[in-house]
């Protein structure tokens, strides 16, 4: 397994921060959404819509597994 390159680390966090100033909601809504107690069973459900009102939408019920991965990626921060 490859280590991770620090360098693009750095990339990301900076495109990251640069994302968060132009959406503000999108970060207030994931910083409600990590809060919440997620359990197994939790669905995530998501949808994009295209400029010209086409949309595309999934979801996914959460297995402890998800919930496990989540958690790591949580204590990332």
């Amino acid at each position: 397994m490859n280590g991770i390159n620090p360098l693009k680390l750095l990339q990301i966090k900076g495109a990251w921060e640069q994302f968060q100033a132009r959406h503000p909601k999108f970060s207030a809504f994931l910083n409600a959404a990590s809060g919440l107690s997620l359990e197994q069973g939790t669905i995530i459900d998501v949808t994009i819509t295209s400029p010209d009102g086409r949309q595309i939408g999934t979801n996914l019920k959460l297995t402890a597994e998800d919930i496990q991965l989540l958690q790591e990626l949580k204590d990332l921060k």
